[in-house]
């Protein structure tokens, strides 16, 4: 079956089922719904490769992800899913490529082959060179996260400095004056990693508005490293009687810290921090957080990505997303 019978059934030109079903240009409401419902009726698939030669376009997105030896956290994966769901609704592929490490070929593959019709690039460091490299080679992008210049640039963010501020605003709220926040590793905040520098920031203003003791700790992505980040709180600060936290992997290791040094959550000691909703929800007790909206950050950058391809020239877009906290069970009153 093809785009002639189609035309032929809705009574309609070869051009105007085209335009119909890629969304090129126009087509009466009326007109495109009389023209899917043939569509329907006949079951037709466009062949992909022909609509592709004919386009000059992959239908393919590239997704850049951390490089493949380290295991990404329960809100990378949320979104590397949803990027995938998103661009199959428009019948997009996505070609998973790693960055960093050992992989600047295979971002430099992804760049130059023509494999793909734009990128979304995650894990932004403020300064980023691939940022740059991706310019340089006119390849349309949008980033999961802001470099030094946002304003010029297409990407969608989580507003990690209002939503540690929150966290620290709530806890202090509860009575909490020595906190303590768990960030990322060392290596990504000296690298800039956008997230951890402006939670950081973020906190350190709370902290100060509220007048509490605050105090920053990096810990690599893993429940062992979080076991041993609380060890070194406890010895530091034994005085703290809370967490807040932009590192989700380590929580595991955070809560069997604390349990191990007599501690139960919360009668005597409050985490909360900003996670992806599954990993708050799976946490025993749940965790107060500021749920990150994976699927809804995917699908925009989709969107986004879909929209400066189709529209080289168009003024940058961008989505900075702050969801409220949500009050669970892993925050409480200081004990007095």
């Amino acid at each position: 079956m093809n785009i002639g019978e189609i035309a032929r059934r809705s009574g309609v030109s070869r051009s105007t089922v085209s335009y119909a079903l890629s969304g090129k240009r126009p087509v009466a409401a009326a007109t495109r719904r009389r023209i899917l419902e043939v569509v329907d009726e006949l079951d037709y698939r466009p062949s992909a490769a022909a609509r592709a030669l004919r386009e000059g376009r992959t239908r393919t997105l590239g997704l850049v992800i951390p490089p493949a030896g380290a295991r990404l956290t329960s809100m990378q994966l949320d979104f590397v899913a949803s990027v995938v769901e998103a661009a199959a609704r428009v019948d997009l592929d996505v070609l998973l490529s790693p960055s960093g490490g050992d992989h600047d070929r295979s971002f430099d593959r992804l760049v130059t082959g023509q494999r793909v019709d734009g990128v979304v690039l995650m894990e932004i460091r403020l300064a980023d060179p691939r940022v740059t490299r991706l310019e340089q080679a006119g390849m349309p992008f949008v980033t999961v996260g802001r470099v030094g210049e946002p304003d010029r640039m297409w990407w969608v963010d989580v507003d990690y400095a209002t939503l540690i501020a929150r966290c620290v605003h709530h806890l202090a709220d509860l009575g909490h004056r020595h906190i303590a926040f768990i960030n990322r590793s060392a290596r990504l905040v000296a690298a800039g990693y956008g997230p951890a520098r402006r939670a950081y920031q973020g906190f350190t203003e709370a902290a100060v508005q509220r007048g509490v003791i605050a105090s920053e700790f990096c810990c690599a992505d893993d429940a062992s490293a979080g076991e041993t980040c609380v060890a070194q709180i406890l010895a530091a600060h034994p005085e703290a009687t809370a967490i807040a936290t932009i590192n989700e992997a380590a929580l595991p290791g955070v809560q069997r810290a604390l349990e191990r040094a007599g501690h139960e959550i919360p009668d005597t000691f409050s985490v909360t921090g900003v996670v992806a909703s599954r990993w708050a929800e799976e946490s025993r007790p749940q965790l107060t957080a500021a749920d990150v909206p994976a699927a809804e950050m995917g699908a925009t950058a989709v969107q986004l990505i879909m929209e400066r391809i189709a529209e080289p020239g168009a003024a940058p877009k961008r989505r900075l997303f702050a969801p409220p906290i949500s009050l669970r069970g892993s925050t409480g009153p200081v004990v007095r």
